[in-house]
């Protein structure tokens, strides 16, 4: 144990009788299940990761598999969980796994943070969890535990704030019982120490907690500075078969919603009626209501438009497309508004 860490003790002795011990991935917490698991929580809470997490697991239970399959595979059975350059991440570090590392995961820090879309606390975390490692991590629900503990100000996300954070972690993190620690100030984040009204009363770091002793657990980690977001406008084109078929075009692997199939999207409402007219579709096409979606860095507003035509080619323009049958679905990574879209027109009848 670490004696110099004034919550270790504390925390292990609320985890064993409170901590959660029965999540899928502690199962067997090899560093692929592990790494997978800490990849899909980042930004995502437990509840909504197990049903997909277990899914996942069920397709992909190595990293062979997930590196042998195609990234529209991968993609499918990340559909719905958001964020999606961490679904092309792994699968290009699987990849590199098996091609550069013969299949074995790095067991240092500096090896295993070299991999796509695996920083210092995601690769701290698979080395105590699969190995026993002693590294530190701080996602976010660490962030909020040790900022409040230790009274600590300004926006975690600033540079300055961060390494005090970091310094904190690391010292904080016991030689013995890694694994067990690092998933206690886990959960206290997640079940105690909560961003609103968290449990104090139920905390056992509260007794030396400055944000209880001072009041300030509100106030406490700093939030974001506000800043106006971005608001960004486009429109839809649903092009539908009278079976039912729509038609969907792939992005580019990188971007908003890289690798994804979408329908037809243009930033201006003139070019969207061309492109109907270009495919002999003549009239006024159905306006659906607007769709919101908000990414991490800015809003978007889409206008989709809906036409239904059987005199629609089997490849629809320039671009690389199918028609995707709900009936029957190709096993494609979606984007939330086709998903969300298809249902309505479904519930709606249109």
């Amino acid at each position: 144990m670490n004696s110099q860490s004034p919550i270790a003790q504390p925390l292990l002795t609320w985890f064993d009788s409170a901590g959660r011990k029965d999540l899928p991935w502690q199962h067997d917490p090899t560093p692929y299940r592990v790494w997978v698991s800490e990849v899909m929580l980042q930004q995502t809470q437990v509840t909504t990761v197990i049903p997909f997490y277990e899914r996942f697991m069920a397709r992909f239970p190595d990293v062979h598999a997930l590196a042998a399959a195609p990234i529209d595979e991968v993609l499918h059975l990340w559909t719905g969980l958001g964020y999606y350059a961490r679904a092309r991440n792994l699968h290009r570090t699987a990849c590199l796994i098996v091609t550069e590392h013969q299949g074995h995961f790095p067991r240092t820090l500096e090896a295993m943070q070299s991999l796509p879309g695996i920083g210092r606390s995601t690769a701290g975390a698979i080395l105590a969890f699969s190995h026993g490692m002693r590294y530190p991590i701080l996602d976010g629900n660490v962030k909020r535990v040790l900022a409040r503990y230790f009274g600590v100000t300004g926006f975690p996300g600033e540079k300055k704030v961060e390494e005090q954070l970091w310094a904190l972690a690391d010292a904080c993190t016991p030689a013995d019982r890694v694994a067990h620690y690092t998933q206690a100030i886990m959960d206290l984040g997640a079940i105690i120490c909560v961003r609103s009204r968290p449990l104090c009363i139920a905390c056992p770091l509260s007794a030396k907690c400055v944000a209880h002793l001072e009041g300030r657990q509100a106030s406490l980690p700093t939030p974001r500075p506000k800043k106006v977001r971005p608001h960004r406008i486009a429109h839809a084109v649903m092009l539908v078969r009278s079976g039912g078929a729509v038609w969907l075009e792939q992005r580019p692997p990188r971007g908003i919603w890289g690798g994804l199939w979408t329908f037809p999207q243009f930033d201006r409402a003139d070019e969207a009626l061309e492109y109907l007219q270009s495919l002999g579709i003549t009239g006024e096409p159905k306006r659906l209501p607007p769709y919101s979606h908000a990414f991490t860095h800015f809003d978007l507003t889409l206008h989709p438009l809906f036409a239904v035509s059987d005199a629609l080619p089997a490849a629809v323009g320039e671009k690389a497309g199918l028609w995707y049958d709900a009936s029957e679905p190709a096993k494609i990574g979606l984007a939330k508004p086709v998903l969300d879209l298809l249902k309505f027109c479904a519930s709606s009848a249109v």
